[in-house]
């Protein structure tokens, strides 16, 4: 038997009152984009997705981790706004220092083959070779809602114009 489909209104319940506007307001832009949402309930709370149907490619997801709100965001062409991550708060710049190397840029012998290579960019002077999996994953708050907001728009226009 199918599970039943949860709506977005059951995930944005969960989502803390201050930050319900800031995933709406994403949730709307993408569904305008075509972007279809998955949700799931995981142990740590609902899990959102959203695939692009035509490129069959994720931009981001919401997720919960101790029971905060958290945008891991797929940033595809981030070679094209490149300037934008000097906007990164310090608390966002330790998330990206934290996550995992991308083993198929550092050596793809090392890497299933048939994993997507990760992001190779520069924030300042400081250069990463990151994960796509991790490398862009933020806990929403006051201070970041408005970038997250910013960089999902720039990676949107940029998958717009493809």
């Amino acid at each position: 038997m199918a599970k039943p489909e949860i709506a977005f209104e059951e995930f944005l319940s969960e989502v803390a009152s201050e930050y319900r506007e800031f995933a709406s307001g994403i949730n709307k832009s993408l569904s305008e984009d075509g972007y279809k949402q998955k949700i799931e309930q995981k142990a740590t709370g609902y899990f959102v997705g959203y695939l692009h149907p035509k490129t069959r490619r994720s931009i981001l997801n919401f997720l919960f981790r101790k029971k905060a709100l958290q945008v891991r965001i797929y940033a595809d062409y981030c070679g094209q706004y490149l300037d934008f991550f000097e906007k990164f708060s310090p608390e966002m710049e330790k998330c990206v220092i934290k996550a995992l190397p991308c083993k198929r840029l550092i050596n793809p012998a090392d890497c299933n083959p048939k994993c997507v290579t990760g992001y190779d960019f520069y924030i300042g002077e400081n250069r990463y070779k990151k994960c796509r999996y991790n490398c862009f994953q933020f806990e929403v708050t006051a201070e970041t809602a408005p970038i997250l907001a910013e960089f999902i728009n720039n990676e949107q226009n940029c998958r717009r114009a493809g």
